[in-house]
């Protein structure tokens, strides 16, 4: 039997058919810690995404089909030493010991997929397009019934046109919640608390995907304080006997429904409403946070220097040097609390520009990071709402 390398299976899988392929386990903790490769369609071209983790960090480079091998290649003798590969075609696993020898194993499909009368140009982009869908957690074609009922299906599982953003949105959203399962007790029911859930297309994904297809014991709460909108939702729970899934009017300074919670989501909770969010999973103790923040004014009225004013009396500038501020000094802080932070790609800017995603996962090593948290705010003299917050609890 033919001995399978790297390179083979690269040749074999880095085609329009390939779900994912993810290189994990690294020897050392200061490089490349994760990288998830996947097809996308630029131009009418066939190119692979590879998303690097780097410490806290997610970073993004488009690779031609003919680059993918001496990239793969590169990750396994750079010291990543696991690696996992998805696709139409089959799958494969490649493991790396502790001396440098690398172990290949492919499981090709039995009947494998071909596309029919495959051509390049304007056809290709579809064909790809079509592929691409199978890799989504929630698929095309399988009606959901949530999905239907908020306007984003047609009862046949077809995507409304006009809603194809939210509904990559969602999907990606659930590929956040799948990351974190490792944190979550399967044998015991989980507390989630959706904080400013909206019509909470995100907060029906989240319960549908844990309790009915991962089959976890879950508690969700959704908190808004549109009550029409509560109402509507309560109703469609009820609808899908989504029995442990309930909302309620509020905000997110005073709701005290709970004791304990085991995950927090604060999804577009506008500027210092996050802050509030944050600042109440710490003092649960929430072993996850998920936060996408919007809106983040705060910053921007408070920033003040004069080295930096020449760069500052341009508003655009200002306005986005302190959004980005204020999530990277979130991220800081919630490192002082004991979590270890990522500031990831939401989705992709031509969808949303609310597009930073904050992942903290706690762990118990709380970062002593104050007196650097805090030249940097004399610099920019600003006192963020998240560091009084946490300085009162």
């Amino acid at each position: 039997m033919k001995k399978e390398t790297v390179e083979s299976m690269v040749e074999f899988f880095a085609n329009e058919q390939l779900q994912q392929m993810i290189f994990s386990n690294p020897a050392r903790k200061d490089g490349i810690l994760k990288v998830r490769i996947r097809t996308v369609s630029l131009r009418g071209k066939l190119l692979f995404q590879a998303e690097e983790l780097v410490g806290t960090q997610a970073f993004h480079k488009n690779l031609l089909p003919e680059e993918v091998c001496g990239y793969v290649t590169g990750l396994l003798s750079g010291g990543l030493r696991n690696g996992e590969v998805i696709s139409g075609l089959g799958s494969a696993v490649v493991l790396v010991s502790k001396k440098g020898a690398v172990t290949v194993k492919i499981k090709r499909a039995a009947c494998p997929k071909q596309e029919e009368n495959r051509e390049d140009g304007p056809a290709a982009d579809v064909v790809l397009a079509h592929n691409r869908k199978k890799r989504y957690v929630l698929e095309e074609g399988k009606p959901v019934e949530f999905l239907v009922d908020l306007g984003v299906m047609t009862r046949e599982g077809k995507i409304v046109r006009t809603r194809y953003d939210k509904f990559r949105q969602i999907n990606r959203f659930l590929e956040f919640i799948e990351d974190i399962l490792p944190n979550l007790d399967p044998g015991r029911e989980t507390t989630i608390i959706d904080f400013g859930c909206g019509k909470s297309y995100l907060t029906f994904a989240m319960y549908h995907y844990l309790h009915c297809l991962k089959g976890y014991p879950v508690r969700i709460i959704g908190l808004d304080l549109k009550k029409d909108v509560i109402t509507r939702c309560n109703l469609l729970a009820e609808q899908y006997g989504y029995e442990k899934l309930r909302f309620y009017h509020g905000d997110i300074a005073s709701y005290e429904g709970v004791d304990h919670v085991d995950m927090v989501v604060t999804l577009h909770a506008c500027d210092t409403a996050t802050d509030y969010a944050l600042a109440k999973a710490v003092r649960w103790g929430a072993r996850v946070i998920l936060s996408v923040p919007c809106c983040q004014h705060e910053l921007n009225r408070q920033m003040k220097n004069e080295q930096m004013k020449p760069v500052f009396q341009y508003g655009l500038i200002k306005e986005r040097m302190a959004a980005l501020y204020t999530d990277a000094l979130r991220a800081q802080l919630l490192e002082g609390q004991g979590y270890r932070t990522q500031i990831l790609e939401f989705i992709d800017m031509e969808h949303t520009p609310k597009n930073i995603l904050i992942r903290a996962v706690w762990d118990g090593r709380k970062k002593q990071n104050e007196k650097e948290l805090q030249e940097i705010m004399d610099f920019l003299s600003v006192k963020p709402t998240l560091a009084a917050l946490l300085e009162e609890s």
